[in-house]
């Protein structure tokens, strides 16, 4: 008897693995898991997909396909929005793979995935510059990213939202940022930067090159031996300071989020009013993006290599900082419930976080001010 596979069964493949690693990271899924949730066997599946990698590839390639596919068919930019808006929507595991678990492909592959996204954003630059032809292809480019960023923060919603309205509101987002005028942005950052504390002992100065080492390479990719080196120790002499290569990224991360909660909520709770804290609050969070986009990678992409203690008071605390933003937000836009203002939220965090490690331009000296400007946007409030 000839036992037919299920038609659809290798985009049912992809969609349980997109959820899967979007969820839980790619290195806390296993094929065994992938097949459980297609409702098939481990080698069963290994029939259609060599192994992970190939699955997270494919899983990519996918949502870019359908991301090219809806760019090439607009012709304004309200129909950007439509596309930007559909694809953040159907293929919602998207933003995350790319932004965080992308970076694990082959290295040609990754390049190839940077020029695809580049064909998509001169798309969108050409539509948008025949709509504005008074911007600056740079800025425009800018711009475009922006908007590609915002989307994608849709990916770290904790719970998906309702289809129609989500995507409502991100063609709302993606007008908002199009609309954005760049014109006299100041070079520098709109606040003075807060000190960095001097590094006190050798500790110190291992817990900053982790996390930049953590970001540019991944953790798994990085050895003691390279972490002594960065500053100037051999490999086993990380261990006089560090129980373990883990104890060195969770101590990291910790030291990070102390330092980012201390400059937001710091300007926050400084600030007259929630309009004026929610600005002062956009304009710390830009600047230590600007000096400390490393962190932001490391916790985007390492928070899951975490051991589970730690990987708890991550969240928590990424949660926590939401909240606080989102509660502020809602003090400035009553009219708003919490599920429109999380998505503005993320939207927030993502096209920053995007911004400062976007090249070349995160080498923009009026980069700060753009980004505040691009937040005020997708937040929905202007000065």
């Amino acid at each position: 008897m000839v036992v037919r596979r299920p038609p659809g069964r290798r985009a049912q493949i992809l969609a349980v693995a997109a959820d899967r690693f979007h969820r839980s990271g790619y290195h806390q899924v296993s094929m065994t898991e992938v097949a459980a949730g297609v409702g098939i066997t481990a080698p069963a599946l290994y029939r259609h997909f060599r192994g992970k990698p190939e699955l997270l590839d494919r899983a990519v390639r996918l949502g870019l396909d359908a991301l090219a596919d809806g760019l090439r068919a607009a012709g304004t930019t309200a129909e950007l929005g439509a596309a930007l808006a559909a694809v953040a929507v159907g293929h919602r595991p998207l933003g995350t793979l790319v932004q965080r678990d992308a970076r694990l492909l082959p290295p040609a592959r990754r390049a190839e995935l940077r020029r695809e996204l580049r064909r998509d954003v001169a798309m969108m630059t050409a539509v948008l510059r025949a709509e504005r032809a008074e911007l600056a292809a740079a800025d425009a480019e800018l711009i475009c990213w922006s908007a590609l960023s915002g989307c994608a923060g849709l990916s770290y919603q904790s719970a998906a939202p309702q289809p129609r309205r989500a995507e409502a509101l991100l063609r709302e987002l993606v007008a908002a940022v199009l609309a954005v005028s760049l014109d006299g942005t100041a070079a520098g950052p709109g606040a003075p930067a807060v000190p960095q504390p001097r590094p006190r002992a050798r500790r110190e100065e291992l817990l900053a090159a982790a996390v930049r080492l953590f970001h540019q390479r991944g953790f798994d990719n990085v050895s003691t031996d390279q972490l002594g080196a960065a500053v100037g120790i051999s490999g086993p002499s990380v261990y006089r300071h560090f129980d373990s290569k883990a104890h060195l990224l969770a101590a990291s991360l910790v030291r990070s989020r102390e330092r980012l909660w201390h400059e937001v909520d710091g300007a926050i709770a400084t600030a007259d009013g929630p309009r004026a804290a929610l600005a002062a609050g956009l304009g710390a969070y830009v600047d230590f993006a600007l000096r400390n986009g490393d962190y932001l990678g490391a916790m985007l992409s390492e928070t899951e290599r975490l051991d589970p203690p730690d990987r708890r008071v991550a969240v928590d605390f990424r949660r926590d900082f939401l909240r606080t933003w989102v509660g502020l937000l809602r003090q400035v836009r009553p009219e708003e419930d919490a599920v429109t203002a999380r998505i503005r939220v993320h939207a927030l965090f993502s096209l920053v976080n995007d911004g400062v490690r976007n090249r070349p331009h995160s080498a923009r000296p009026d980069l700060g001010d753009c980004l505040r400007r691009l937040g005020r946007a997708v937040l929905g409030v202007w000065e």
